[in-house]
């Protein structure tokens, strides 16, 4: 069953959890959805865990619709949300709708997410009017990581909780369906999740959200040697895709693959005759 704006108000109300994760292309999305996932986020981590930069601030739009499409080619009944990528919608009210239609024209995915609370409240109510479904995102926000002085825990201070608190409710009123919640303490997002009426979709806020979100090659151990404290590891698929490709190299060099299996037979009379 296709899961739509629809579904998620609906597992909220129900008290069943939404689980999302992302991709980044076709196959990937493919695997995901077939395997039942409620919804596929293409994040602007595609920055780091697909082209190699060290930050999510140099993706552009661009970057975003060409991984974007692939990924809703491959999703059916996932719910599939874009990131809007650094600067696409933080300039102004006008750039954001812009960017955000032409991120749903172009690769037909059924919501938008951008970083920001109360201060990104009118490009949110406009992108909304637009026609175009909003997840929003706040506590740590990697987009503003540099302002933040790295990736930290973000609410920790009566302050700092008040103003996510603040935020979660003004994201809301703005008309967004859903709320990333990321590295959050748990008792404060489950604050947040039980005083909201749209979901919450935690990384890194405990399991009092109503939903969580995982980067994939985080969950499959497949990025790098450091594993943040949010994550658990499902499966060693780096280290078995690592194992496959050193038997691949092995079986070429020694002439073992390919074998008669994996080659294609031609009389011998023919080839006689080509002498």
């Amino acid at each position: 069953m296709k899961n739509t704006v629809v579904t998620f108000q609906s597992m909220k109300e129900e008290n069943k959890k939404i689980s999302m994760i992302t991709a980044y292309d076709y196959s990937t999305a493919k695997l995901f959805d077939e395997a039942g996932i409620h919804s596929i986020l293409v994040g602007d981590s595609l920055g780091m865990t697909m082209l190699g930069y060290d930050s999510t601030i140099p993706v552009t739009v661009e970057d975003m619709i060409h991984h974007g499409a692939a990924v809703v080619r491959g999703a059916k009944d996932a719910l599939v949300v874009v990131d809007m990528p650094f600067m696409s919608y933080q300039t102004s009210v006008y750039d954001a709708v812009v960017n955000a239609g032409r991120i749903m024209k172009e690769t037909g995915a059924t919501a938008v997410k951008l970083e920001g609370g109360n201060e990104l409240c009118p490009q949110i109510e406009a992108i909304v009017k637009a026609s175009i479904p909003v997840v929003a995102h706040i506590g740590l926000t990697p987009q503003s990581e540099k302002a933040f002085g790295g990736f930290k825990v973000q609410g920790k201070s009566e302050e700092a909780a008040k103003k996510l608190l603040e935020d979660a409710k003004a994201v809301e009123k703005a008309g967004a369906f859903a709320l990333v919640l990321e590295c959050v303490p748990a008792k404060l997002a489950t604050l947040i999740s039980q005083t909201l009426k749209i979901p919450t979709i935690g990384i890194g806020a405990g399991n009092g959200c109503d939903g969580q979100v995982l980067v994939y090659q985080d969950l499959l151990a497949m990025y790098g040697d450091f594993v943040p404290k949010f994550v658990k590891q499902y499966a060693q698929v780096g280290a078995v895709m690592k194992d496959a490709v050193q038997t691949y190299i092995k079986e070429v060099g020694d002439g073992t693959f390919p074998n008669e299996n994996q080659t294609f037979a031609i009389k011998d009379e023919i080839i006689e005759k080509l002498y």
